[in-house]
């Protein structure tokens, strides 16, 4: 246990000190100068404080005002020194945050049953600050473990999306590595990056009530065809929507809005510029990347710079300009992460997170003899 002591008496330091580490593990920092004390209260952890009310250039209760406004202190026994009986000193101690009193005339025994009585209360506060701090150390723990798991169970619900749409399921790690690189270009908080990252898998998750004949349809679709695709961000909200988790109510919003265009011309809702959510304007110029450079069974895949004109010529019209700044802006880091296909993109992807996996999910689709 350390104890900081601090009196300008030379006398009363000694006999304090000596009386003090008479007691097992009692290590005593002792101070004549209650600066020089104060300053070293504040970079080291001391387990009790004892403080002279008298001393030159601090008295004693502006200098447990002082310690008291650091955290570690808050619930450390601090003991003044004091020979005034008097009762407007100890009252102003007290509201200053002194926890006992040690009277300079009390006889040996008293004295050394005050200060043992102070270790104890000292020994018994810590051990409850590491109880806690070893409580709170486990709660984090858990709640990490939770959060990872949560991020799986996304991941793989959104891979099982994917899987009827007949890919490989690289398709939604790479929309969410695009949709993070985005949000950090556009300077975005370090955890809304994240959360985008961990959320955007799911735009397409509305696609389970798609039929096969119209999702792995090769060629182009008929109206009617289209328009049960365009019921899938709809379908997606209802699925995501009114999640009491955080993250699967920002999955929600992005399945809603992915669709939506800047200049007014999307779908379900045909919102326009701001009116879009921030997330699902991000997502939406992610996942119309990556449907550009992937290969479909009813296109092939376009080049990495045709599709980043592509992109460049829908600012202001499909897409927020500014996330088409930022994607020009993250450029480098977008191409890396399209250029890592196949096994090189599961092992980024695991190196990132643990849990991450990109199987090869392509299904094979049985075509009904003519």
């Amino acid at each position: 246990m350390d104890v900081l002591l601090v009196d300008d008496s030379s006398t009363m330091r000694l006999r304090l000190q000596r009386m003090l580490e008479q007691r097992r593990g009692v290590i005593v920092t002792p101070h004549h100068d209650p600066l020089s004390a104060l300053i070293e209260g504040r970079t080291r952890a001391f387990d009790l404080v004892l403080v002279d009310q008298h001393m030159p250039g601090m008295d004693g209760i502006t200098f447990i005002r002082e310690l008291r406004a650091v955290p570690h202190y808050a619930q450390v026994p601090v003991a003044m020194i004091t020979g005034d009986a008097g009762d407007a000193v100890r009252l102003s101690a007290l509201e200053a945050g002194a926890t006992d009193f040690i009277d300079k005339r009390a006889k040996g025994v008293e004295l050394s049953v005050r200060l043992r009585n102070l270790v104890r209360l000292a020994s018994a506060v810590r051990r409850l600050d590491d109880q806690a701090s070893s409580m709170a150390g486990e709660i984090e723990r858990a709640m990490r473990h939770l959060r990872e798991r949560e991020a799986e169970v996304i991941f793989r619900l959104a891979l099982a999306v994917e899987y009827r749409d007949n890919d490989t399921g690289e398709h939604t790690w790479r929309v969410a590595r695009y949709s993070q690189l985005i949000a950090e270009a556009l300077g975005l908080e370090p955890a809304l990056c994240r959360s985008l990252y961990l959320a955007a898998p799911l735009h397409d998750v509305g696609k389970v009530a798609v039929p096969d004949g119209i999702l792995l349809k090769k060629g182009r679709l008929d109206e009617a065809e289209f328009a049960v695709v365009r019921m899938h961000p709809v379908i997606g909200k209802r699925i995501l929507g009114d999640s009491a988790s955080e993250l699967i109510r920002l999955a929600a919003e992005i399945a809603e809005g992915h669709h939506e265009r800047w200049d007014g011309g999307g779908y379900p809702h045909g919102l326009a510029g701001e009116a879009i959510p921030l997330s699902a304007r991000i997502v939406a110029v992610a996942d119309v990347f990556d449907a550009l450079t992937t290969t479909r069974p009813y296109k092939a895949a376009m080049d990495l710079s045709e599709a980043r004109a592509c992109v460049e010529a829908e600012r202001g019209g499909h897409f927020d300009p500014a996330c088409v700044d930022a994607f020009v802006m993250a450029w480098d880091a977008i191409r890396m992460v399209r250029g890592s296909a196949g096994s090189g993109l599961a092992a980024i992807a695991r190196e990132i997170e643990p849990w991450a996996r990109v199987p090869e999910l392509r299904r094979e689709v049985i075509e009904e003899p003519a």
